[in-house]
């Protein structure tokens, strides 16, 4: 792999020409690479990372990257990174858990606000936590502005989660992992294995939340429930929200949110991964998944809708990054959400080893992070042409 490492960084696919199966299955079935589908050119734009687990654009053209390991924050302008002064001693940092999910502020051009998602030191124990921040008008430092949602489960690290969004409407999603407790899914008084819904300027649960009128104050946050691994969250131009979802040893999954809605996790007693993902044998009824990966798992993580017609048949699908499977995949779905068509890029399979998160950007390119080798992590830039 090193040496993949210091081969030129620019790689050009025609898609089109190419007719080869992947290796991931799709219940099933081969996926294939798209008929028609534009050249890819693959760049790196910065090097030398740790575990990049999540990167957003900011509206002067400038890019906010979290690392989960070492707790970094940076600020990457015209391909060069520099860390911006966070408090990175109190990020508790253990397995899959420390410095993670990223959103924006709206208005942050006025209010200089964004919001992460990381593990946190407390004064007896941690959490995983949502917190608010202001980075100055430099960009060198960022200051704690209030914790906007605590008490997410953290044992080990394993299972923490946490994907951010900021919908069209201004609300903030949080995906969350179950922190590899079996009965953290189900139970509405957890914050484990659900998707959240809060006021990303008061922390509090958003006022549409389905069980708002509960007199438990975590179960006014719940979205949805009955998830293992939320990493990644993604809305459609439609509206529509979507979490992608890590399988166990199987079935890593994409899911179409609906309020309220069960899908299915209850590995219990003890924690018994055997259990199907999407659990029909329990009361009442869980939501199938919209598509799921099969046997095995390709441990899937960050997504972004595409659009823009220089993408060609990827416009408008669903491009989810995978770590085991070391690819990006492409996902269609038609208007009522259901899944038509799966595509896997040559230039993104296998090529750069796991891959963790995928941004668009203003111009239509991806942002697609590698995480798998320490200090030799890589933000890549994929350009449709």
């Amino acid at each position: 792999m090193r040496r993949l490492l210091a081969v030129s960084s620019v790689l050009i696919v025609v898609l089109g020409l190419l007719s080869t199966p992947a290796t991931a299955r799709e219940d099933g079935v081969p996926v294939r690479a798209a008929a028609g589908a534009p050249r890819l050119q693959v760049t790196t734009l910065v090097s030398g990372l740790n575990h990049p687990w999540d990167i957003k654009p900011l509206p002067d053209g400038r890019l906010l990257m979290t690392e989960r390991e070492p707790a970094r924050l940076s600020l990457i302008t015209d391909g060069v990174r520099r860390t911006v002064r966070f408090p990175t001693g109190r990020v508790w940092v253990s397995g899959e858990t420390g410095l993670m999910g990223l959103a924006i502020d709206r208005r942050f051009g006025q209010n200089r606000r964004f919001y992460t998602c990381s593990g946190w030191k407390k004064p007896s124990g941690h959490d995983i936590r949502v917190n608010a921040w202001k980075l100055n008008r430099a960009g060198t430092r960022a200051t704690l502005i209030k914790a906007l949602l605590t008490g997410l489960p953290s044992r080990s690290g394993r299972h923490g989660g946490c994907r951010l969004l900021i919908t069209t409407g201004g609300a903030l999603i949080v995906g969350t992992g179950d922190a590899a407790v079996g009965t953290n899914a189900r139970n509405k008084r957890s914050l484990g294995g659900k998707t959240l819904r809060l006021d990303p300027r008061t922390g509090r649960p958003h006022p549409r939340n389905p069980f708002i009128g509960s007199k438990v104050r975590a179960t006014r946050y719940l979205l949805t429930f009955g998830h293992r691994n939320v990493q990644g969250l993604a809305q459609r131009a439609d509206g529509g929200l979507w979490s992608v979802e890590h399988g166990s040893y199987r079935d890593d999954e994409v899911n179409k949110l609906q309020a309220g809605g069960d899908y299915g996790w209850n590995p219990v007693p003890g924690y018994d991964e055997s259990v199907p993902m999407t659990d029909q044998r329990l009361p009442g009824k869980q939501i199938a998944a919209r598509w799921r990966s099969g046997n095995p798992t390709i441990a899937t993580s960050g997504a972004t809708f595409v659009y823009g017609k220089q993408w060609g048949a990827y416009r408008g699908a669903l491009a989810v990054a995978a770590l085991a499977g070391e690819r990006l995949v492409f996902i269609r779905f038609d208007k009522r959400g259901h899944k038509q068509r799966v595509f896997t890029p040559a230039a993104l399979r296998g090529t750069y080893g796991r891959l963790r998160t995928v941004t668009q950007l203003a111009d239509g390119s991806l942002l697609v992070c590698t995480d798998g080798w320490d200090g030799q992590d890589r933000v890549l830039r994929v350009t449709p042409s």
